[in-house]
């Protein structure tokens, strides 16, 4: 199967030689990294079983976000710790996108419009669920920054799971919501171009006076669709945790010119396939690697770290804190389970006789070969 590591590893050389001034650091970071995960450049352990006098090479993942190959693993894990704070209510998905006009200045100042779509959003959302109006509550929600379309489009986004309903801390009790309603959405949407508007000429006028006025007459675009209990609506959210721009088992061909991948239409729902020359693949997905260090879940109302006391009040409430706690406790047994390495020949328990050190630390160069074509791979349990 062809993957994203191998175009490159053909074309990453290319690519720095040509652009290498105007590239950001932490796209110069995820070539490498992309390229050199599970070969022997990242190190890893040689394997041998005593029985079939076998050795089996396993190499070391490069552990960036943005690889497509190292964060399958990771869903499960985080959907794992954020189930501690699930409650037994309905739940929606509200998605906040920034209107095309900004696209192009969003690209260009990442940190300043990532942060600025976190923040407005999330105040719409607490603007409208403390309003008795609709909720009188405190509601607990956390928000996933999304920033590509299926053909690799930059479309910045932020896909929320927020509870249907909030806590009154003065009447000490869960206000329920309507189960197919959260609030309106042209009402929300009013309040967050507003609110983006006013933090983005207070943050930045220069960038502000590049936006054409209409930007800020026009109806931006918020979704809300109710997604039933919490665990289904945290499971669908955690796909977009860890998902990245593309996944190897989209890209369909390489002959070291053109990439063509598939993706399904957002409007016709068909898949549909796309043919980019090698340089227009890479461009489009390196605009999707976040700045460094950036945050791109983060969690608000009830789930902010401030808040925690309010949300084990929530707890009593719906007597969930000793589910809780057994939870806690059987993934502690879990997470501290000896990882054991079968021989995939006999099934016998094989041995680490030998440690590689990584080849080299990041120098902003792709490795020029393939060594990972010969990876071993073998059975776990």
């Amino acid at each position: 199967m062809l993957k994203l590591a191998d175009i490159f590893r053909t074309y990453g050389k290319t690519y720095l030689s040509k652009y290498s001034p105007n590239i950001l650091p932490s796209h110069k970071k995820a070539i490498y990294d992309i390229s050199s995960c599970r070969s022997p450049v990242m190190g890893g352990q040689i394997y041998h079983c005593k029985d079939c006098n076998r050795y089996h090479y396993s190499y070391h993942s490069c552990g960036n976000r943005s690889c497509n190959t190292c964060q399958n693993d990771k869903a499960e894990q985080w959907l794992d710790k954020n189930n501690y704070h699930l409650l037994p209510v309905n739940y929606f998905m509200v998605t906040f996108t920034l209107p095309e006009e900004l696209r192009q200045p969003a690209r260009g100042n990442q940190k300043l419009f990532y942060r600025l779509l976190f923040k407005c959003s999330a105040q719409s959302i607490e603007t409208l669920s403390t309003n008795p109006k609709y909720i009188g509550g405190k509601a607990a929600y956390l928000g996933v920054l999304h920033t590509w379309s299926r053909a690799l489009c930059f479309h910045p986004h932020i896909h929320y799971i927020i509870t249907g309903g909030g806590f009154s801390i003065q009447k000490n009790q869960w206000i329920k919501s309507n189960s197919k309603f959260l609030f309106p959405v042209k009402a929300i949407s009013a309040i967050f171009r507003a609110k983006f508007r006013d933090e983005l000429k207070r943050s930045s006028p220069a960038v502000f006076s590049q936006i054409p006025p209409d930007t800020w007459k026009r109806n931006w675009v918020v979704n809300s669709i109710p997604v039933g209990n919490g665990y289904h609506a945290m499971k669908y959210l955690a796909h977009y945790v860890f998902r990245v721009a593309i996944s190897n088992s989209r890209i369909l061909a390489y002959d070291g010119r053109y990439v063509t991948f598939k993706y399904k239409d957002s409007k016709t729902k068909t898949l549909k396939t796309m043919k980019l020359n090698t340089e227009e693949f890479i461009r489009r997905f390196l605009q999707h690697v976040l700045p460094r260090g950036f945050v791109k879940v983060r969690y608000y109302g009830l789930l902010a770290s401030k808040n925690r006391n309010l949300l084990c009040r929530v707890k009593k409430l719906f007597a969930l804190s000793e589910t809780r706690e057994l939870t806690h406790k059987r993934k502690s047994r879990i997470k501290n389970t000896p990882r054991i390495i079968r021989c995939p020949e006999c099934g016998k328990q094989m041995e680490v006789i030998l440690t590689l050190q990584p080849i080299s630390h990041y120098n902003k160069s792709p490795p020029l070969d393939n060594p990972s074509d010969n990876i071993s791979y073998i059975n776990k349990t």
